[in-house]
């Protein structure tokens, strides 16, 4: 027997049914999405968990309690704000709570909207909650890199650099001194020759080991540079710089360091300033420091010295911060430039690709090269400011011109820096079109400097299909062997070799020997300064594959092709 059903009746079982299904679609999406859906009743203290239920390391049940005491007491605030807030006004909210697990520590993301009841005292949440560990871990990570130097786990360059200058605001607050130290590895080159840049790096690491244990628990350190470590002293006098920087070089000297290759003995020379006396700021404090440290080495390995006013010194600073100025002004001004100096085909004689030279124009149109301002730019600490606007000037050129190939110098300071080293990579990246028609030049002396680090960097590139020169080569001390391991495309000859080479034989046996091991490795080879047609004609014999030089074309602003 069949049942009417009355219009009214059916309409509400289609809302009931409609109702049902609008659940289950909810449901489905929210666990597809990993998202777990609550309805917690504030008052009662029961709550209701939905979606994805396997987001939860443990059930809760019903019972919210459980879920306040799973999270560490130190880590309620946020959630208990939102609890004990008083507001007639129905809010959203959205905070991070981290939850005890059998597995560890777990990240949640809870966002929703609170619901007031009597007298807005909160009486409902709403929401959702999403697990979020691997993207917090993740964070703290690139935090972690972000202010740690990758090798050693000191404290990076930047993050050295921040904590000093707190340090010296602070002593000039409370009237008394501190220092800072500058301590280099001795002759790090030639325990990378001897032993290879792996037993150099755990010499690195085994000395700033040595270092920190030496320091004070209020002392701070630092990676400055590929073999140097900055150490903070707080709060000492005059007299405590050379006592701990003896100390400092003693750890070094009196003990061995155990590495894969063999025992292998280190000594660390130091420089060092006195502050707030000596410099005003972290800038000049690091500068300074860095003086006093090139003092030390003229004295030989394990030296010691102290920065000291010197007038001539003063003068030279007070001329690079000059001319750091005319950089700052110039940039913002749109009067730095490039210039594109075509590099010509022996065999063709004519143009292959063209390298990107810096230029500034200074207020009177004088046209300067980056030989007078760039060194200036890495003293002073803005060179990236610099590296940031060819690379990008370099891109927007090549997806202006679609037949023309540039390369874009590396300045040696950025060659020691793994974090631009990364920027760099990720603005290829984003403008991946143009990779094909980039070449990126790197200094013979800066490859090597960070020999691991920019082995990776010049493996990212090439990966993302950029060519890779090795500029002035021949001026260095980079061997073979280490080229070979770098996988380079191009060497460019260093010009003092090549200029006025009909006359000189010595460098004639010179660079036919260049070219020739570097045609046995499959590279290309560029000649730099080339200055006639007799030059170019013994070049091309050797078997050069491309010339730069002022015979060839000089670097201009603004070339035929654009």
């Amino acid at each position: 027997m069949l049942t009417q059903v009355l219009p009214k009746e059916r309409a509400e079982t289609s809302a009931d049914i409609g109702a049902v299904h609008e659940n289950a679609r909810l449901r489905l999406a929210a666990q597809a999405a990993g998202a777990l859906v609550f309805d917690w009743d504030v008052v009662d203290g029961s709550i209701t968990w939905d979606g994805a239920l396997q987001v939860l390391p443990l059930h809760f049940g019903n019972r919210a309690q459980i879920l306040i005491d799973s999270i560490p007491q130190e880590k309620r605030a946020a959630l208990q704000n939102i609890l004990d807030t008083r507001s007639l006004y129905a809010t959203s909210f959205s905070i991070d709570i981290e939850i005890a697990s059998a597995m560890g520590a777990l990240n949640f993301t809870m966002m929703g909207s609170r619901v007031p009841g009597e007298g807005g005292r909160t009486e409902r949440l709403i929401g959702i909650l999403r697990e979020t560990t691997e993207r917090a871990r993740e964070y703290q990570r690139l935090t972690y890199l972000a202010n740690r130097d990758e090798l050693t786990g000191h404290l990076n360059r930047n993050a050295l650099r921040a904590e000093l200058a707190q340090a010296i605001d602070k002593a000039k607050d409370e009237n008394r001194h501190c220092a800072f130290i500058v301590a280099s590895v001795d002759r790090l080159a030639m325990i990378n020759d001897g032993f290879g840049f792996d037993v150099g790096e755990e010499v690195i690491v085994g000395v700033g080991e040595r270092l920190a244990r030496s320091l004070r628990g209020s002392d701070i350190i630092g990676r400055t540079a590929g073999n140097k470590f900055g150490v903070i002293l707080k709060n000492c006098n005059e007299r405590e710089i050379e006592v701990v920087s003896g100390r400092l070089r003693a750890a070094v000297r009196d003990h061995v360091i155990e590495t894969r290759g063999g025992q292998v003995s280190a000594t660390s020379s130091v420089g060092a300033v006195w502050l707030p006396g000596a410099a005003s700021n972290s800038q000049e404090a690091m500068l300074r420091a860095e003086e006093a440290l090139d003092k030390a080495r003229e004295r030989g390995r394990d030296g010691f010295a102290v920065y000291e006013h010197s007038p001539q010194r003063e003068s030279g600073r007070l001329r690079q911060m000059s001319i750091a100025d005319e950089i700052l002004a110039a940039l913002k001004d749109n009067r730095l430039k490039l210039a594109y100096q075509p590099i010509i085909g022996a065999k063709s004689r004519r143009a292959s690709h063209y390298e990107s030279l810096l230029r500034m124009i200074r207020p009177d149109g004088q046209v300067v090269t980056a030989g007078y301002f760039v060194p200036a730019a890495e003293q002073m600490g803005i060179v990236h400011l610099i590296d940031r606007f060819a690379l990008e000037t370099v891109v927007a050129k090549l997806k202006a011109h679609k037949t023309v190939t540039l390369a874009v110098n590396v300045s040696g300071t950025a060659a020691d820096d793994p974090a631009w080293l990364q920027t760099f990579i990720e603005y290829i990246r984003e403008n991946s079109d143009i990779a094909s028609r980039l070449i990126v030049e790197l200094t013979e002396t800066a490859a090597l400097h960070h020999f691991e680090e920019n082995a990776r960097f010049i493996t990212q590139l090439k990966d993302l299909g950029v060519r890779v020169a090795i500029d002035d080569f021949g001026a260095g001390f980079t061997s073979f062997r280490n080229l070979q391991m770098l996988h380079v495309d191009t060497v460019k000859i260093d010009g003092s070799y090549v200029k006025n080479l009909a006359g000189s034989p010595e460098n004639q046996v010179f660079v036919r020997t260049l070219v020739g091991l570097a045609k046995n490795l499959g590279l290309k080879t560029v000649a730099e300064w080339v200055g006639s047609d007799a030059d170019a004609g013994l070049l091309q014999s050797f078997g050069v594959d491309y010339f730069q030089g002022f015979h060839f074309g000089e670097p201009v602003i603004d070339p035929d092709w654009t």
